[in-house]
């Protein structure tokens, strides 16, 4: 189901209590990219009420879920009845843009397998829920999305995780991925800087 779409009026401040929201942009010859994934608790569509007032991507849940929203003049009001409120909010959007950077870097600087070994660490901190075979990554994951999401092609995301899987790094299973290992994918990271 589709929250918004990119371009469009940004008329609501959004908080996700339930669910999975795929954060996603598309350019103007149809290529997209993931942005990222949205959790329970997490805000999103907040950056278009503080910009040009244009959602800056497309929002679409990816599990069933539940969120509220409030409009700029609402969350406004809440901001100046409740400073921790905005406080938080710089802090989020402080988080996110670090992250920004963090991957930007990352497609500067490193190569694929690293790059692929980051998002998956990401994820997991983000969305990793403890079993008894690992870290599993808590939304349905296709090799596409993590594709866009470290800038690689789909043939040398699914090669990879292929291997890793091989070599029992990873598990993959109807779009969920698994970390068997969180000290393996770390490991990972640090293997492809020699």
């Amino acid at each position: 189901m589709t929250i918004f779409v990119q371009g469009a009026p940004a008329e609501r401040a959004h908080i996700l209590l339930e669910g999975r929201v795929r954060i996603l942009q598309t350019d103007e010859d149809g290529a997209q990219v993931v942005m990222r994934f949205v959790g329970r608790g997490q805000t999103f569509g907040t950056m278009g009420l503080f910009t040009d007032h244009l959602y800056p991507a497309h929002a679409i849940a990816v599990t069933n879920g539940t969120e509220i929203s409030w409009s700029e003049a609402n969350l406004l009001d809440l901001m100046a009845r409740h400073p921790q409120i905005g406080l938080n909010l710089v802090h989020v959007i402080g988080a996110r843009l670090r992250e920004t950077e963090d991957r930007l870097r990352e497609l500067a600087t490193q190569r694929v397998e690293r790059r692929i070994a980051h998002t998956l660490l990401r994820l997991a901190a983000q969305a990793g829920k403890a079993g008894h075979n690992g870290t599993e990554i808590d939304f349905p994951l296709s090799r596409k999305d993590l594709a866009e999401m470290c800038g690689a092609t789909l043939h040398t995301v699914s090669r990879t995780l292929t291997a890793w899987e091989k070599q029992g790094a990873v598990r993959t299973s109807q779009q969920r991925i698994t970390i068997p290992d969180i000290a393996e994918i770390q490991k990972r990271c640090e293997e492809e800087r020699a």
